[in-house]
């Protein structure tokens, strides 16, 4: 698969998450503006329920979250463990772990999406990230609970 086509998948990955948040028209006037487009932090919803429609080059977040991640050398350097949604509209981030052994000792990162190539190979996605292990062990550590609130 060419390199371009591996970022024009990236790519697309980075813009189907806020599609699903938006609405297909622009607020009424004094409902507020197209950038309050998005999920909301609310203890009930004021929208009017809308459905979209999943174009085949969107990719699921379900599909990554354990998606290994590779460097350019095709040496394994990490798994995604989620997602970052910046105020329900934006994926601005993507938790990997790195080191570790079974689960042992590993830690997070946050990588910037477009940094980063997906690629689906015989049905198995996978990352690709221009770095190596050393970066990323001493890359800055995220503090992450994988604690369900």
């Amino acid at each position: 698969m060419s390199k371009h086509l591996i970022i024009a998948a990236l790519a697309l990955t980075c813009v189907s998450l806020p599609a699903l948040a938006q609405t297909a028209t622009p607020p009424a006037a004094g409902m507020g503006s197209s950038s309050d487009m998005g999920m909301k932090m609310a203890d009930t919803a004021t929208v009017k329920l809308k459905f979209i429609t999943v174009k085949p080059a969107d990719v699921m977040s379900s599909k990554l979250v354990g998606t290994t991640v590779y460097n350019n050398k095709n040496e394994n350097v990490g798994e995604v463990e989620d997602l970052v949604i910046e105020n329900g509209k934006t994926l601005t981030g993507v938790v990997v772990s790195v080191g570790g052994f079974l689960g042992m000792g590993e830690s997070y990162v946050v990588l910037d999406p477009s940094t980063l190539a997906i690629s689906n190979k015989d049905g198995k996605w996978m990352l690709h990230a221009d770095t190596d292990k050393d970066t990323l062990k001493n890359a800055p550590k995220f503090e992450y609970s994988k604690k369900k609130m």
